[in-house]
C-alpha cells in the first residue's frame, strides 16, 4: 500500500469514525433532554394507586396495578442505564479512533511535497482547521458524557416516591394484636408498626383492659400471619445457634461446627460411613443448612425457583416448594455465570422460619411446614455473575448483603413480616462474600468485606461503626472473626487481620496466598486460607506467620470448616481434605466424593452433609 492509499485509508476511517462520535453524542445528548422532560415512572400515579388501596386494602386488581408499575420502574431502570453506559463507552471508543487516524490522515499528508506554489497561508489554515476539528470533537464528547452522567436515575426517584407514597399510608397506623394468655405467661402485648415489633407492658388491668377493645385491622386472609407472630417472641440466642448449623459456615456465619465426633473418613465405592445419599432436584451452589431434624437446600433456572426440606436422618424429602407469585418479581431472569446461577446464597433459618433469597433478587420466608409467610422483590441485582450474598439473622432482624455494581447496600427485613426495619446505601462496590454476625466489646455487630472496604454495622440501626480500606477486586470470601481480630482478603488484593482492639487498626498483612471465593476460618489461634490455585495454607492468627503449606492437584471454591478440632477442605475435584487443626501439617483423611464440590459442608450430631454438583449426602459412622 503506497502513501496515497493509506492517505485514504485514514481519511475514510476518520470520516466515518467521525460521523459515529457526532451520532452516539447527539443520541446521549436527545436522551438527557428527553429524562429531563418526562418521567417514564410517573411517580404521581403510583401515589394515587397507593393512596386508593389503602382506602380498599383488598382490593386485587390495584395490588397487580401497583406490581406492574414497580415492574415497570425497574425495567425502565436497567434499560436506560444499559443504554448510558454502552453509548458512553461506544462514544469514548469511537473518538479515540477518530483522533488517532486524523492524526494518522495529516501526519501522512506533511510527507507529501507541497508544490512550490501552495502558499504558507494553506499550511497555517489546515493546521487550524485540525485543531478546530478536535476542540469542537472535545466539546462534544464532554456534553455527551455529562449529559449521561446527569441523566436521571428513575429507580433512585421511584423509591423515594414509593417510600414516601406508603409513608403516608402507614403513619400512626398501628395494630394491636390481643393474644391468649397461654401464648404470653408474662402478660404482655405485642404491637405492630410498619416496620418492627414493640412490647407493651399490660400489667395496669385498666389499658389492658382498653387494648382488648382495639379492634384488628389486619384482614382475614392474614390471620395465619398473625399466628405466626404470635409465636415469634422467643428467638434463638448463640447458645441454641450453636447446637444447630442454620446459616452459611454455621453460627454467626464464622465456620464454626460446635459438633463432635463428626467422621474422618469415608468411602463411597464400599457405602463405609455413608449413611445416605439422596439427587437435588434442581441444581444450586447453596450450601445445606441444618436445624433439629430438618436439612434445607435451595435450587433454580431460569423456568423456576424451588427450596426442598429433607428429614436429615434419613434424606426423606419432607416438603418441596416452587416459589411464584413473588410481588415486583420480574418477568425473565437475569444473565448469570454458569459457577453462580440463580441459587448460590445460601438459606437462613432460626427455628420457626426458614428464608431464601434467589439471584433475581425474590427473598421469600416460609414457615417450618413449607407455608409462604412474606415474600418480596429487592430489585434484580445488577451483577455480571450472578449474586451469592447469602443470608443471616440475629432475633427479628433478617440482614441482606445487596452489593452490586450500582454500589453497596445492606437491608435489615423484619423477619416476621418482610418490613424494612433499616436499609443503609455505603460506598463499597459489587461483592459476592456474605455477611457474619460478631459480638464485639459486648455489642453484635454485622461484618462486611467488599470493594474496597472491610466495615463493621451497628445491627439495631445500621450505622458503620468503622470501616478499614483494605480490599480490592472482585471480592467473594466473607470475613471471619476471632479473639477480636477481623480476618479478610481476596484474590489480586491481600490478607488483613484487623485489631478490634486497637480502633480497627491493622495488625499485619500479607499477600502471598490469597483466596478468590473459599473464605478464611480460625480457630486454636490458628487461620486457614484456601485458595482457587490450590494451595492451602495454616498462618498464626496472631503475627501472621506462616506455619505450613499444602498444594493440592485442584483449587478450592468450598469454605473451609472446623469440626471437632480438624478442618475439613472440600476441593474443586471432590476430594475432601481433611487436616488436624495443628500449627504442623498432619493428614487425617482424604475421602473422594467423585464429583466436583462448591458448596460448604455442614454438621450435626456426629454427621457432615455435603452437597456436591448433583447430590446430597450424609456420612456418619
Amino acid at each position: 500500500m503506497n502513501n496515497n492509499d493509506k492517505i485514504g485509508l485514514y481519511s475514510n476511517i476518520s470520516l466515518i469514525s467521525g460521523i459515529f462520535v457526532l451520532v452516539i453524542a447527539s443520541l446521549l445528548l436527545f436522551n438527557y433532554m428527553q429524562v429531563r422532560k418526562t418521567d417514564p415512572l410517573d411517580a404521581e400515579s403510583m401515589k394515587v394507586l397507593v393512596e386508593r388501596l389503602a382506602e380498599d386494602e383488598d382490593n386485587e386488581a390495584l395490588k397487580q396495578d401497583i406490581r406492574n408499575l414497580d415492574l415497570l420502574a425497574r425495567k425502565a431502570y436497567f434499560n436506560s442505564q444499559w443504554q448510558i453506559k454502552t453509548g458512553a463507552i461506544l462514544l469514548i471508543f469511537t473518538f479515540v479512533v477518530f483522533v488517532i487516524f486524523l492524526r494518522l490522515f495529516f501526519a501522512k499528508s506533511d510527507k507529501i511535497e507541497e508544490p512550490e506554489r501552495k502558499a504558507e497561508g494553506i499550511q497555517i489554515e489546515r493546521i487550524l482547521s485540525s485543531r478546530w476539528i478536535l476542540i469542537g470533537g472535545i466539546i462534544i464528547i464532554v456534553l455527551a458524557m455529562i449529559a449521561s452522567y446527569f441523566s436521571v436515575n428513575h429507580f433512585d426517584v421511584y423509591e423515594s416516591t414509593q417510600e414516601a407514597a406508603l409513608d403516608d399510608t402507614l403513619e400512626n397506623e398501628i395494630e394491636v394484636i390481643v393474644l391468649e394468655e397461654n401464648l404470653i405467661p408474662d402478660d404482655r402485648i405485642v404491637t405492630k408498626n410498619r416496620s418492627d415489633l414493640a412490647e407493651i407492658d399490660t400489667s395496669n388491668a385498666g389499658l389492658a383492659e382498653g387494648l382488648q377493645a382495639v379492634s384488628m385491622v389486619e384482614a382475614e386472609e392474614d390471620l395465619p400471619e398473625i399466628e405466626n407472630r404470635q409465636g415469634s417472641i422467643n428467638y434463638p440466642d448463640l447458645a441454641e445457634l450453636k447446637k444447630q448449623f442454620a446459616t452459611f459456615r454455621g453460627a454467626l456465619g464464622n465456620g464454626i461446627s460446635y459438633h463432635t465426633n463428626v467422621p474422618a473418613n469415608w468411602d463411597l465405592d464400599s457405602g463405609h460411613n455413608i449413611k445416605w445419599k439422596v439427587e437435588v432436584p434442581k441444581h444450586g451452589y447453596n450450601s445445606p443448612v441444618l436445624w433439629n431434624n430438618k436439612l434445607f437446600l435451595a435450587g433454580a433456572d431460569k423456568t423456576s425457583r424451588e427450596i426442598f426440606c429433607y428429614n436429615r436422618l434419613t434424606g426423606e424429602m419432607i416438603w418441596q416448594k416452587v416459589v411464584d407469585d413473588v410481588p415486583g418479581s420480574p418477568a425473565s431472569q437475569p444473565e448469570t455465570t454458569d459457577d453462580t446461577g440463580l441459587s448460590a446464597p445460601s438459606i437462613n433459618c432460626d427455628g420457626q422460619r426458614v428464608s431464601v433469597i434467589y439471584g433475581n433478587g425474590d427473598i421469600i420466608t416460609f414457615d417450618m411446614d413449607g407455608n409462604v409467610l412474606w415474600s418480596k422483590n429487592l430489585g434484580v441485582p445488577d451483577n455480571h455473575y450472578g449474586h451469592s450474598s447469602s443470608l443471616i439473622s440475629w432475633q427479628e432482624k433478617l440482614f441482606v448483603q445487596f452489593d452490586s455494581n450500582k454500589g453497596g447496600k445492606i437491608f435489615a427485613l423484619n423477619v416476621i413480616n418482610g418490613d424494612f426495619i433499616w436499609q443503609v446505601s455505603r460506598k463499597s462496590r459489587i461483592s459476592w462474600a456474605s455477611p457474619i454476625l460478631a459480638e464485639v466489646n459486648g455489642k453484635y455487630q454485622l461484618i462486611l468485606a467488599s470493594t474496597p472496604i472491610v466495615a463493621g454495622y451497628d445491627i439495631e440501626n445500621g450505622d458503620e461503626l468503622w470501616k478499614v480500606d483494605c480490599m480490592m477486586g472482585e471480592v467473594g470470601p466473607s470475613p471471619a472473626y476471632a479473639y477480636g481480630m477481623i480476618y479478610a482478603a481476596n484474590e489480586y488484593a491481600k490478607l488483613v487481620c484487623i485489631n478490634s482492639a486497637n480502633s480497627y487498626q491493622l495488625e499485619w498483612e500479607s499477600d502471598e496466598y490469597l483466596p478468590e471465593v473459599a473464605s478464611p476460618v480460625v480457630s486454636d489461634s490458628l487461620l486457614f486460607i484456601a485458595t482457587s490455585y490450590g494451595v492451602l495454607v495454616c498462618y498464626d492468627a496472631f503475627s501472621g506467620i506462616k506455619y505450613w503449606e499444602q498444594e493440592y492437584a485442584n483449587g478450592f471454591y468450598s469454605s473451609p470448616i472446623v469440626a471437632d478440632a480438624k478442618l475439613y477442605a472440600a476441593d474443586m475435584d471432590g476430594i475432601v481434605h481433611i487436616i488436624e487443626v495443628n500449627k504442623t501439617f498432619k493428614l487425617i483423611a482424604e475421602p473422594e466424593m467423585k464429583e466436583a464440590i462448591y458448596t460448604t459442608p455442614a454438621f450435626m450430631d456426629g454427621a457432615v452433609y455435603i452437597r456436591t454438583d448433583k447430590y446430597l449426602y450424609c456420612i456418619k459412622e
